[in-house]
């Protein structure tokens, strides 16, 4: 039986870094085929691939291209990633299909985790988490990020959890699930798009190098399962917490109007935000992310220093 390591392709710099114990990021793929406009969604992929490199570490995008599992992409096949509409958005439930079929996918935070850890990838950075929707206590509406969460030894690097969610239920749910969530430099789990949510944190840190030995510790301890690292969109790009939260809720309403459900509710509502802030979300998404990129580089140093033993 093919094991996982025959699906994997490791691009030569991703190879060679593993390889050496090199630091090593990943980075997920919707970004590029379903998170953002082009060119956008591109010159934010090479970009953020070269702050990751600024910062000592090697950053290593991740999606499935043709069934096989890619650890690095080229610009080619990023440029792919960006055009092309045949490119499935993967979650874990997704993953067999999108594999045996021979399929091209763009992970998600809950899939970009599965990969990272077949891969040996410790740190992954994203723009924000996914989590429970508004009303998700009645609909269940529950991201897979959060179980992934629970269960996948990889550290995500995020500014919190989308605005567009419960952000309190979500918090809950990481709680009961025992994920730790260490605030950067902040006592306040951020809100995407702004800096304060209103849900205080238990543990905050303000060094790579401290929210490092904490991760270290969990996962020598054996404990199973990741840790959410949030850190804040850096103030001069934020956006105003109460207008977010008004233009959300209008965003929502919307949605319902249109009878909008499942999968296709979190693109939706992030156009209507895009549109109703006249791309300030975009423009806040894009510094919010590098802000990320640079974070869990300097994190992915100081782990690698440390080693998993």
């Amino acid at each position: 039986m093919m094991n996982i390591q025959d699906r994997l392709e490791y691009s030569p710099e991703v190879r060679e870094a593993l390889a050496a114990g090199k630091p090593v990021v990943a980075l997920e793929s919707t970004i590029i085929s379903h998170g953002m406009p082009y060119p956008e969604n591109v010159n934010t992929a090479k970009e953020v691939e070269e702050i990751v490199r600024s910062r000592g570490a090697v950053p290593a995008t991740l999606a499935i291209l043709g069934g096989k599992v890619k650890v690095g992409l080229t610009e080619a096949e990023l440029e792919h990633l960006a055009h092309s509409e045949e490119v499935l958005k993967v979650s874990r439930r997704d993953l067999p299909y999108v594999i045996s079929a021979g399929k091209d996918g763009a992970t998600t935070v809950a899939a970009t985790m599965i990969l990272a850890e077949w891969a040996g990838i410790d740190v992954f950075v994203t723009g924000g988490i996914g989590g429970v929707h508004r009303e998700g206590q009645n609909t269940l509406d529950i991201s897979a990020d959060l179980n992934e969460l629970s269960r996948t030894d990889v550290a995500v690097v995020c500014a919190g959890a989308k605005s567009i969610l419960d952000i309190g239920l979500t918090l809950e749910y990481l709680e009961t699930h025992g994920v730790p969530v260490v605030g950067v430099g902040t006592e306040e789990f951020p809100a995407f798009y702004s800096r304060r949510s209103g849900y205080p944190l238990d543990v905050s840190l303000e060094t790579p190098e401290e929210i490092a030995r904490l991760i270290h510790v969990k996962w020598s301890l054996g404990l199973k399962g990741g840790v959410v690292v949030a850190n804040p969109i850096p103030e001069e790009d934020a956006l105003d917490a109460d207008e977010m939260d008004d233009i959300i809720r209008r965003a929502l309403a919307k949605a319902e109007e249109q009878g909008i459900s499942g999968k296709e509710v979190t693109p939706f509502l992030l156009d209507e935000v895009k549109r109703m802030t006249g791309g300030a979300s975009l423009k806040a998404n894009i510094a919010l992310v590098k802000h990320n990129a640079r974070v869990g580089a300097e994190l992915a140093v100081q782990l690698a220093d440390m080693g998993r033993s």
